[in-house]
């Protein structure tokens, strides 16, 4: 059945044609899920006076609303659905809330966690809205189901896993078998950059030399959009260090070494391929491409493993977690670290924290 959908996909108009069609409502599976990937898609069309580019351009800042990850994450929960509708012989757009019901529980008995689902869900949503069609998925016997599927998780143990905090000490053991060459320079920079500013693999991966902004107390990162902020630019300070744990200097050094005055701060290093028999051997390339995400993800494992930890426990949070949970092990105001963490709300810093011995740190062991 997949290659049946694969090969009807290819028969289809050309996806920018597709974007400016109307929702094929009622339409077969993979017209509806190429329709989809087109309008997910977002160019803003060419200002020419008409109500109609108008009207497109009111849609497409609608879409932009959503950001470039989420929109990559509803396709997939699209894909999926209509793949599954395509497989029973049941209309994708507009579907049916007990339709919905059982294609979660379906991905659920496949083995999909829980948070997988509420994509999947939001996803389906999504699509009914753009399409202009009656959202099924706010109906009860969705939300119910979500509701069971989450106490079965509940019950088996499936706890979300968080990446584990890099505190100041880790951080220091990160870096100490970093060696000092282009790379070497490269990562300790990233580290260091990432943990003093609590920023996310993604804002790493976007730091343009636009945005770095020397001055007498260290270096100001002019952010142009942040997850907790996408509207408004964001400032996040890098104050000179005394130890060797200072991200001006580190960042300083890849700079100067790199030779990088423009474009992105964070590229990626490559070796060209070995020359010939009794050539000299060939030296580092830097390219002019940021790096990206997960890249920065699997660069701090490999610098976890190269410490002697287990690299499945650290990731791109843990630059984050790790700055937060050691200004709390400081005794920083919650207020100064939700700010450093730019976070909305008290609740949303607390994931964020990582509790070590919790009987040294129970509130009531001072008087038991």
């Amino acid at each position: 059945m997949t290659a049946d959908i694969d090969g009807a996909l290819a028969e289809l108009p050309a996806v920018a044609e597709l974007a400016g069609l109307p929702a094929p409502i009622g339409a077969e599976p993979g017209r509806i899920r190429k329709w989809f990937d087109a309008v997910s898609e977002v160019s803003l069309p060419t200002a020419d006076g008409s109500l109609a580019a108008e009207r497109d351009a009111a849609n497409a800042f609608q879409r932009l609303a959503k950001a470039d990850n989420t929109r990559r994450a509803y396709r997939s929960a699209v894909a999926a659905w209509c793949d599954w509708c395509a497989k029973r012989n049941l209309p994708p757009l507009p579907a049916t809330s007990q339709d919905v019901a059982a294609f979660l529980a379906s991905e659920r008995l496949r083995g999909l966690k829980a948070n997988t689902l509420d994509l999947r869900r939001a996803g389906i949503r999504y699509l009914h809205r753009v399409a202009g069609c009656p959202v099924p998925t706010d109906d009860a016997c969705v939300s119910e189901t979500i509701a069971g599927i989450r106490r079965d998780a509940a019950g088996k143990g499936e706890l979300p896993r968080k990446k584990a905090a890099a505190t100041a000490g880790i951080i220091e053991q990160f870096l100490a078998p970093i060696p000092e060459d282009l790379r070497g320079l490269r990562d300790r920079a990233l580290i260091l950059v990432g943990f003093a500013g609590a920023l996310r693999r993604s804002e790493l991966a976007a730091i343009q030399m636009r945005h770095v902004e020397r001055t007498e107390k260290g270096i100001r990162l002019l952010l142009p959009q942040t997850k907790g902020s996408q509207t408004e630019a964001v400032a996040v300070p890098l104050p000179f260090g005394k130890t060797g744990l200072c991200p001006v200097r580190a960042l300083e050094r890849w700079l100067e070494a790199a030779s990088i005055a423009d474009g992105p701060v964070f590229r990626r290093i490559w070796l060209p391929k070995a020359s010939g028999a009794g050539e000299p051997p060939a030296l580092p390339q830097i390219g002019h491409d940021a790096l990206t995400t997960q890249a920065i993800a699997n660069m701090i494992k490999a610098r976890a493993f190269a410490a002697g930890f287990n690299p499945g426990s650290f990731g791109g949070h843990s630059l984050k977690r790790g700055a937060i949970t050691t200004g709390m092990e400081n005794h920083v105001h919650p207020a100064d670290l939700k700010r450093m963490g730019r976070h909305k709300s008290f609740d949303v810093l607390g994931e964020y924290l990582e509790f070590g011995d919790l009987f040294e740190r129970h509130p009531l062991r001072s008087v038991l």
